[in-house]
């Protein structure tokens, strides 16, 4: 069984940093593609980072340099360090491998409040 548990969200003040981690299990996990992505209220899912099995990474335009996504293959684990978070970041944070059979988790919530 595919499952997805994030961690690591919280209340932090603008320009604050904070690292989500996401344990994976049920799968094969150093031979997928793992993803962030990020929901907010009344709005879709939006893409924020990828990171393919060999280590290749890709950011959402809006990352402008400020996170970075990581893989630990041996943990089954990916991370997600945000710095310079800025209100606009707020949202509920998932991890997953973007794969329609595989569920989503419960996320992370993330808000960046004064």
């Amino acid at each position: 069984q595919v499952q997805f548990v994030e961690s690591g969200g919280g209340l932090v003040q603008p320009g604050g940093t904070l690292r989500l981690s996401c344990e994976a299990s049920g799968f094969a996990f150093s031979s997928y593609t793992m993803g962030w992505y990020r929901q907010t209220p009344g709005k879709q899912r939006e893409f924020v980072a990828t990171i393919f099995p060999a280590g290749k990474t890709i950011y959402a335009d809006f990352v402008n340099g400020r996170f970075s996504i990581s893989r630990d293959n041996a943990e089954n684990a990916a991370y997600l360090e945000m710095n310079n978070l800025k209100p606009d970041d707020t949202a509920v944070y998932y991890c997953s491998t973007g794969r329609t059979s595989h569920p989503w988790g419960q996320g992370t919530q993330v808000t960046v409040s004064s």
